[in-house]
């Protein structure tokens, strides 16, 4: 059989607010290459403060792709991602270029570098529609029991209340009459990757990443969050896109009088704080990176560790 020639790819992943655009944009400019988004929010056209979309400034001239891509009410699915995601990987490698995929999107990263095989299965409205109502009235739970009975596997490695994932993991139980797990088998590796984490923190240094996520939160309500909230809740309603973005969600129910706003700020906080560590933890089952002290050490001398790393190929 023929040896298949492994490409390389450089992965920087690591949670919210712990520097990863500004890591792949330096180390970009050093290679005079370009980064591909793994950001599951920044993919949509509008979300920009919420998602910490990089600004024309951060991103220095750099290109960045997979950001904007995608319309609010538009169905985009892991699959396609992996799909848009290779076919520009591919191109950058023709062209002599080293791609750089940055994000914190754990499951983007293992459809697209890890090797795993996505089930191809279509969106079905009917049934999402039936479990959304079941969500409901009974709960982000009840959904979560239906998952592990068809699927034990990947419910124990899913959090309960991401009904995103888990009612794309029931659609394709239910459509391919197989658990998910069973049908994202490990394929053949596309691409020999180098990974770098940011934020591999212990737990008494997790508090440093939690305070620079609150402060994180405050720049994106002085840089006018509530007012972007709002714009897309009044044009867009409650689609499921905004229901599930951190920092819009929040001030939804301030809009609707469910809560003060004090209170959805703290929220916003809240669970921009529990999204880190379900990100951490993702990232930590990945043996395969090697981890960056955010806490003591700078952007550059960041870049020059992963320059070490890199020697073979600068």
């Amino acid at each position: 059989m023929k040896k298949i020639n492994k490409k390389t790819v450089i992965a920087i992943a690591g949670p919210t607010a712990s520097g990863k655009t500004a890591l792949a944009v330096e180390l970009a400019k050093i290679l005079g290459t370009e980064v591909i988004s793994a950001d599951s929010r920044q993919i949509y056209k509008e979300f920009d403060i919420a998602t910490a979309k990089p600004s024309k400034e951060e991103m220095q001239g750099i290109k960045h792709h997979m950001i904007d891509i995608v319309e609010p009410a538009e169905e985009f699915t892991v699959a396609d991602f992996a799909d848009k995601a290779a076919r520009i990987i591919d191109t950058l490698l023709e062209n002599g270029k080293i791609p750089i995929v940055a994000g914190g999107t754990g499951l983007y990263f293992r459809i697209l570098l890890e090797n795993y095989d996505m089930p191809r299965v279509a969106p079905d409205k009917k049934l999402r529609e039936e479990l959304h109502i079941i969500e409901k009235e009974q709960g982000a739970q009840a959904l979560h029991k239906m998952l592990y009975e068809l699927d034990p596997v990947l419910a124990q490695n899913m959090h309960p209340n991401n009904t995103v994932k888990i009612i794309r993991a029931l659609e394709v139980c239910k459509t391919l009459g197989i658990p998910m797990s069973q049908a994202q088998q490990k394929k053949e590796p596309e691409y020999e990757v180098k990974w770098f984490g940011l934020g591999h923190l212990n737990g008494e240094d997790r508090k440093f990443l939690y305070d620079r996520a609150d402060k994180r939160v405050e720049k994106m309500i002085d840089a006018g969050l509530e007012k972007e909230a709002d714009t897309l809740y009044k044009k867009y309603g409650k689609i499921n896109s905004i229901l599930k973005t951190i920092g819009y969600q929040e001030f939804i129910d301030y809009f609707d009088g469910n809560t003060s706003y004090q209170e959805c700020v703290e929220k916003i906080k809240q669970n921009t704080r529990r999204y880190a560590k379900r990100q951490l933890t993702w990232f930590r089952r990945n043996e395969n990176i090697k981890w960056l002290d955010i806490q003591n050490s700078t952007t550059k001398e960041q870049v020059q560790k992963c320059l070490l790393c890199l020697q073979d190929l600068v």
